[in-house]
C-alpha cells in the first residue's frame, strides 16, 4: 500500500493544516504506531497515528467544510486556548465537522476568516508562492500623512526583511479619524498592525473585509456560513486549483 507523507495525512484527515502538522511533528507531538515521527516520516491509511496522546481517525473518503466566519473582537484565532480566552470555534455552534481556521487574525481585529477541514485547500491559500490578496479597512487616529501613505504602499521592514509593496486608499478623511483600505499579499503575524506602529500610527480598529475574491460583505460579527459553490470555484481559481 502507497506510503504517504504524515503531514499530508493530517491534513487530508481535516485534523490541521499540513504547516501546522509539520509544526507538530517537529515538536515531537506526533507518534506513529507508538513511535516519535520525524519530519519526512510516511505512513498509511491503516497506521495509528496520534497527536499529543490523540488518535487521528484517518479516511480517504471526507466531507470537506468550506465556512466564512466574521470574526467578532476579543476572539483568538485558535482551536483551543490554554489561557481560556475566548475561541473562534466557541462561535461555531452546529458545525459537526473537525474545521481548524486557515490563517489568522489577532484579538483584536475582527473580519472575514475561513475555517475548513481540507488540509490542502488551507495550504493553498496560505502559501506565499499563491499571492492571495487580503484586504483591510483599517481605522487610523489622529491623521496620516502623505509620507507615511507612501511608505505604507511601498513596503515596511518588518524583522529585518522589507514587506512588499502595498495598495493603500484612503477611503474617509474626518477630523481626529482617517480610514484605509489596505490590500496586501502576505500574512506576516499582525503586519497591518506593525506597519502602522513602525510609522507611529494609532490602529483604532482594523477589519478585514476580503480574501481574494471572497468578501465579508453584510454578514453581522460572530456569524458564520458555508462558501457558495461559485465562492468555492472562485477561490480555486484564484489559486490555480482546477473547478
Amino acid at each position: 500500500m502507497e506510503k504517504i507523507r504524515i503531514q499530508k495525512l493530517l491534513a487530508d484527515a481535516g485534523y490541521c493544516s499540513r504547516r501546522k502538522a509539520e509544526a507538530l511533528i517537529e515538536a515531537g507531538k506526533v507518534k506513529l504506531n507508538g513511535h516519535p515521527v520525524k519530519l519526512g516520516d510516511k505512513a498509511t491509511y491503516q497506521d495509528l497515528i496520534t497527536v499529543s496522546g490523540e488518535r487521528v481517525y484517518l479516511s480517504r473518503k471526507k466531507s470537506y467544510r468550506y465556512i466564512m466566519l466574521y470574526k467578532p473582537r476579543g476572539y483568538v484565532t485558535t482551536t483551543s486556548d490554554e489561557l481560556e480566552r475566548r475561541c473562534v470555534m466557541d462561535l461555531l455552534t452546529d458545525v459537526e465537522e473537525r474545521v481548524y481556521p486557515i490563517g489568522r487574525l489577532d484579538k483584536d481585529s475582527e473580519g472575514l476568516l475561513l475555517l475548513t477541514n481540507d488540509g490542502k485547500f488551507a495550504n493553498d491559500i496560505m502559501h506565499p508562492s499563491r499571492h492571495i490578496t487580503k484586504t483591510y479597512r483599517v481605522t487610523i487616529r489622529p491623521d496620516i500623512t502623505e509620507d507615511q501613505l507612501v511608505a505604507l504602499a511601498s513596503g515596511i521592514e518588518l524583522d529585518g526583511r522589507k514587506t512588499l509593496p502595498a495598495n493603500v486608499v484612503v477611503k474617509t478623511r474626518e477630523p481626529g479619524r482617517v480610514v484605509l483600505l489596505m490590500s496586501i499579499q502576505e500574512g506576516r503575524n499582525r503586519q497591518i498592525r506593525r506597519m502602522c506602529e513602525s510609522l507611529g500610527l494609532e490602529v483604532a480598529r482594523l477589519r478585514r473585509v476580503s480574501i481574494g475574491p471572497l468578501k465579508l460583505g453584510m454578514m453581522k460579527p460572530g456569524t458564520y456560513r458555508d462558501l457558495t459553490a461559485e465562492e468555492l470555484r472562485a477561490i480555486r481559481n484564484a489559486i490555480g486549483k482546477e473547478n
